[in-house]
């Protein structure tokens, strides 16, 4: 029997998730960029800042990244360091565009949950849609949305590949992050519900990686 990693590496074409012509470029939030830690973050406007004015050289990229980063980010959000095991690495691919930029199904899916998640440093918005490939039932996870895109969501709706269901939103209520989508692809989502981990501690890093395949097996995006 197929692996979800094959049956996704092996599926002909996925639609676009974000659809802008700008050029993707590749952004290292772990602790191998020294610039990143000369940083404080602390304050969401002097992060995004940062983000879009150095990162992206003024929004001339559409940032990418993350899919199993040890993140130092999460070291100033409470939501991240209050377990005994501080969580750091990052389940799913981030994408850095402004707040408004469309976002779309990439394959043929419907509503499995939604909802708010409204802690300084969690997704915000939400959206997880559920997918079947070669009779194997996945999902993807949609983070840090604008308030407006959970507007007229209803569990089972259902969206055609390449259809818009959300928009990137903006701080603070998208988890109070520079605007940015969090992408994640889900084996076994189990009694979740509008919510899953986005990312882990280093002990549990193995059995969440082995839940959620790189989501660039969609994206199919090359930097």
């Amino acid at each position: 029997m197929k692996t979800l990693s094959e049956i996704l590496r092996g599926h002909p074409h996925f639609e676009k998730v974000i659809a802008s012509h700008k050029p993707y470029k590749k952004l290292d939030f772990s602790a191998t960029n020294k610039d990143l830690l000369k940083q404080d973050l602390t304050e969401t406007d002097v992060f995004s800042t940062y983000v879009f004015d150095t990162m992206l050289s003024k929004s001339q990229y559409i940032g990418i990244g993350g899919y199993d980063e040890n993140r130092v980010i999460y070291r100033q959000r409470e939501h991240f360091t209050s377990q005994e095991n501080p969580r750091s690495i990052h389940l799913g691919t981030d994408l850095w565009a402004d707040a408004g930029e469309p976002v779309y199904t990439p394959l043929d899916g419907e509503i499995h949950g939604f909802a708010f998640n409204n802690h300084f440093g969690d997704y915000g918005p939400t959206i997880i849609l559920a997918h079947a490939l070669e009779a194997t039932r996945f999902y993807t996870l949609y983070g840090h949305l604008s308030l407006q895109s959970l507007d007229g969501l209803f569990v089972g709706k259902t969206f055609t590949a390449g259809e818009k269901i959300a928009e990137i939103g903006s701080y603070p209520e998208n988890g109070d992050w520079p605007p940015h989508l969090h992408f994640q692809v889900i084996s076994d989502i189990g009694n979740a519900q509008g919510d899953f981990p986005g990312v882990s501690s280093l002990p549990d890093r193995n059995y969440f990686l082995s839940l959620c395949p790189d989501p660039n097996l969609i994206l199919r995006i090359t930097v």
